[in-house]
């Protein structure tokens, strides 16, 4: 909606709020602000059957009728006993309640919700106490991720983000249909149909990272009947997905600290002659670790250059190897 129409919008209410009488369409034309602008009286009109089935669509209870029966044509109004909020009878924890969950949000979308709230309380006459101090004031911290998934669980639509787990640096693009955000245990959680693994999953949403972004149409994903989130993010909340294969490393000694954080040592050898991506005679240890996502591995094992050897398997072996090739071109280059 336009804010020129939304002025417009509010200024026809509070006219049809301020009098008792019916006021004509004309008379309207005359008083409200907005519809001068109408070039014809068709215009006018046109605009005018917009506005009153706007205000219908918003639950505005507006009437018609004549002021006498000598009237020769129907005019307009709102009766306030229709349109204003019922009487709100809150104790006084109930309203110190109201005013402490205006504070609890600290994410910019909820805060404006929150003071909407209480905007509302105060126009219907609940004093309500903003200062109130509690004992223990909890806080509610959302994830930057929070927003753009509600909001596309609301849409129905597909959403794609990179993904990381806790036991693991790699990351991974997955693309989920978003059933719903959870909060368990003070963490949020996006549950949904991942594509990729083609299973319902969870997701910490601490442990996306980047953009969210959205694709398909809207209202293409629908929550199936009869799903508990919260069961889902209950039951698999630490198994987003499980490892495809075992890695084993050679780690040098005192390095790689990235590396050791996610491994186990099972052993140890000194790695010597010529050709060891390692200098000669050096000795380090030799670790497992899971691989998740074994193509981004391959990057991150990389990034520790010299300090890591991947002895099994070869084709992660050859994929750091590529890795470390082309560096080394660009730097001769």
């Amino acid at each position: 909606m336009s804010t020129a129409r939304a002025e417009r919008l509010v200024n026809l209410v509070l006219a049809l709020l301020s009098t008792r009488q019916y006021l004509t369409a004309e008379r309207i034309r005359g008083i409200v602000p907005g519809y001068a602008d109408a070039a014809t009286d068709d215009a006018f009109s046109r605009m005018f059957e917009r506005d009153k089935t706007e205000l219908r669509e918003l639950g505005i209870p507006l009437e018609t009728g004549r002021n006498s029966t000598f009237d020769p044509v129907e005019g307009y109004r709102i009766a306030r006993r229709d349109y204003e909020l019922g009487e709100i009878d809150l104790a006084p924890d109930e309203a110190t309640a109201v005013a402490l969950a205006v504070r609890l949000w600290d994410s910019p979308e909820l805060t404006g919700q929150a003071h909407g709230a209480l905007v509302k309380l105060r126009a219907a006459g609940v004093e309500v106490d903003e200062n109130a101090s509690p004992v223990v004031e909890p806080r509610v911290h959302t994830e930057p991720a929070f927003a753009p998934l509600l909001a596309a669980v609301q849409s129905g639509q597909v959403v794609r983000f990179d993904y990381r787990r806790s036991d693991s640096p790699e990351r991974r693009t997955r693309t989920l249909e978003p059933w719903g955000v959870v909060s368990w245990k003070a963490r949020w959680y996006v549950v949904g149909h991942d594509r990729d693994r083609k299973a319902p999953r969870c997701f910490r949403l601490s442990r996306i990272t980047g953009e969210v972004s959205t694709a398909g149409k809207k209202g293409e994903v629908r929550r199936p009947p009869g799903v508990n989130l919260l069961e889902l993010v209950a039951t698999g909340s630490n198994a987003e997905t499980s490892p495809i294969a075992k890695a084993k490393l050679w780690v040098a000694e005192g390095r790689a600290a990235g590396v050791r954080r996610h491994a186990t040592v099972v052993g140890g050898m000194t790695l010597g002659g010529a050709g060891d991506v390692a200098d000669a005679g050096e000795y380090g240890d030799i670790v497992e670790i899971d691989l998740y996502y074994p193509e981004s591995a391959a990057d991150w094992i990389a990034g520790h250059g010299p300090d890591v050897l991947v002895l099994e398997p070869d084709v992660l072996a050859k994929a750091v190897r590529d890795r470390l090739e082309r560096v080394a071109q660009g730097e001769r280059a």
